[in-house]
């Protein structure tokens, strides 16, 4: 199995539970502090064309509220979604997870099924 790579803030509860549970299970895994290292835009890419803008963009976030009107409507267009999360990390939901060609989002029963086995 191909190493695992979360990409997750480190003060955020949910990622703190998914990176436990999976280092838990003794499954390999890297995490990329989404704040601090950001992104790379070939990883930024890949997980925007997996998910989606709907399924990556938090929009209930306190970062998404202080956003003005242009970027939000960009946040929500495909061709500019990987570019405004680049720019705005915290925008994106988490954890997201990177798994072989498998993109998981958030730490639901689902994604712990897929990612845990």
């Amino acid at each position: 199995m191909s190493t695992i790579t979360v990409y997750a803030l480190k003060t955020c509860d949910t990622c703190r539970k998914a990176l436990k549970a999976i280092e838990a299970s003794g499954t390999a895994f890297d995490v990329v502090d989404v704040r601090a290292d950001g992104i790379p835009a070939d990883a930024m890419q890949r997980i925007t064309r997996a998910v989606g803008a709907d399924g990556l963009v938090n929009r209930r976030s306190t970062t998404w509220r202080g956003l003005e009107d242009g970027v939000r409507a960009d946040a929500m267009d495909p061709a500019k979604t990987a570019s405004v999360l680049s720019e705005h990390p915290t925008l994106m939901k988490r954890p997201v997870i990177v798994s072989g060609d498998a993109v998981h989002v958030g730490w639901t029963a689902d994604v712990q099924k897929a990612v845990l086995g």
